[in-house]
């Protein structure tokens, strides 16, 4: 199994987006978008085998953010309510994968923040916000909060 199948296979273990159609599950309409939001809204490490880390990562409003925090709207409609070509001021930690043998070795930190720098450069971010999955995620969450000295919004499941 080549290191595309087995990241998408990751992606289905983890989210387990065929049984909430709420979530992104990602495909071209759904990767046009985010770029559509921010070129740096998608990003991966990858290897001579295709990819070992896939970072997913959007700016969105503030209000957006609220109303996904209190479960007013899922997480496809935080998508698709973005507006295109608006001023964002807060950021969304979607999802970070990555192949067990890279784990433990910051590919997705390092992913997460250089997408974060880039976006930041563009829209006046002050909040994060995850909906995390794992522990790690958490973790991962925290960290990024700390790095960029913003306060960190966390959907509960």
């Amino acid at each position: 199994m080549n290191n595309l199948d087995r990241m998408i296979k990751l992606a289905d273990e983890v989210f387990a987006v065929k049984n909430d159609p709420s979530q992104i599950a990602v495909d071209e309409e759904v990767m046009d978008r985010l770029r559509s939001i921010h070129p740096r809204s998608l990003n991966q490490k990858e290897n001579g085998d295709g990819p070992v880390a896939w970072v997913l990562v959007f700016p969105t409003t503030r209000e957006l953010m609220k109303q996904f925090l209190r479960k007013d709207i899922g997480e496809r409609e935080l998508l698709y309510r973005t507006p295109l070509g608006a001023q964002y001021d807060a950021l969304y930690l979607c999802s970070a994968l990555v192949l067990p043998e890279f784990r433990r070795k910051g590919l997705a930190r390092a992913l997460v923040l250089d997408a974060a720098h880039a976006i930041m450069k563009d829209h006046p971010i002050d909040s994060l916000f995850v909906w995390s999955f794992t522990a790690e995620g958490n973790r991962l969450a925290g960290k990024i909060a700390e790095e960029l000295l913003l306060p960190l919004f966390e959907r509960r499941s």
